[in-house]
């Protein structure tokens, strides 16, 4: 089958010794390459208390990539619904919609993104919020999209939605999105041994809506691509450590190659790093260009979307520019 589209995840990663300001100067940098080189779409995700992650507030950081550039798609990947009432979300990306017409992509999830007591923190009233509730304030969210709540009127709203996905790592959100007709973006990067199955499961319960015809697939895919083998293990270097201390519930900031290369992985260390970067394609172009069409043989995506974590932006642009180059990059975001 053909190569499907390539988009963009952007984290804006913060490197040892830099600072959050530069990681979101570097994400418009991003942003306007990831344009040049015909990427369709680049996303900004929802993490909290993670210092190596500046990409805090979601739509935020959307107007000022979107005001950045003109053409290229600007979306949340994603607003973690739970951690904010659905009132505000409508207002805020009916808002982007209408700055930015037909430019902005709103992927909706239900995890918190973070630990529970930054979870907690998030929400003034964290029992008001809960994961059950999630129906509910999706189809609170829709509703105000789409003029259809009894009571309240969101402004900018109807009119001015934007283009909603569902995101997951589970079954559970494939059949959400499956059931309401939405393209579903589902978490390959963090959750690669449940893919094919939550692909199928969206697959069987998709529903033709008006938004969309046919069920459409995309996957978040973590690439490092260099111009050799060598240079792209020890780019990806940083990343192995820093879900090593994360998950030891001691985020930092991105370590840099030199640090990552001197650590000494404990066997309990190594079994983290290793299911971290099952899902991880790395190489020279050639190697990248063989492991994301072998990913798609696997799954018939429609698109996949990159994220690179690597220490320095340099190296972070040029991985995005050597995957473009290995495809046709004029048909890379057809």
């Amino acid at each position: 089958m053909g190569m499907p589209a390539l988009s963009i995840l952007d984290l804006a990663p913060v490197g040892q010794g830099s600072d959050a300001a530069t990681a979101l100067a570097n994400s418009v940098a991003l942003a306007r390459l990831a344009e040049r080189l015909g990427y369709r779409r680049i996303w900004v995700a929802e993490h909290h208390n993670m210092p190596g992650i500046a990409s805090s507030s979601p739509p935020v950081l959307i107007a000022h990539l979107a005001a950045s550039t003109s053409t290229i798609r600007v979306g949340a990947g994603g607003v973690m619904l739970p951690n904010h009432a659905s009132l505000v979300v409508a207002e805020q990306f009916s808002m982007l919609e209408a700055l930015h017409a037909g430019r902005i992509d709103l992927g909706i999830g239900r995890a918190p993104g973070t630990d529970p007591i930054t979870a907690a923190a998030l929400r003034r009233n964290p029992a008001a919020f809960a994961v059950d509730d999630f129906p509910e304030q999706l189809r609170d969210l829709l509703a105000f999209f789409d003029g259809t709540h009894p009571q309240i009127t969101a402004v900018p709203g109807r009119g001015y939605r934007p283009a909603l996905w569902m995101l997951g790592s589970s079954d559970y959100s494939a059949q959400v999105a499956g059931l309401l007709g939405l393209p579903f973006s589902f978490a390959h990067h963090f959750a690669s041994g449940n893919t094919v199955a939550a692909v199928a499961a969206y697959r069987a319960s998709f529903r033709p809506s008006a938004e969309l015809a046919e069920s459409y697939v995309m996957l978040g895919v973590p690439v490092v691509c260099a111009e050799t083998a060598e240079q792209a293990r020890w780019l990806a270097g940083p990343s192995a450590l820093s879900i090593v201390r994360l998950r030891q519930g001691r985020p930092t900031q991105l370590p840099t190659p030199e640090e990552a290369a001197e650590h000494v992985f404990t066997p309990a260390e190594r079994e983290i790093v290793r299911g971290w970067t099952a899902p991880l394609i790395a190489g020279d172009p050639d190697t990248v260009r063989r492991g994301l069409d072998e990913l798609v043989d696997r799954t018939a995506a429609d698109e996949l979307m990159i994220t690179t974590m690597v220490h320095g932006h340099a190296d972070r642009l040029r991985s995005y520019e050597l995957v473009a180059e290995a495809f046709d990059s004029a048909t890379i975001g057809s």
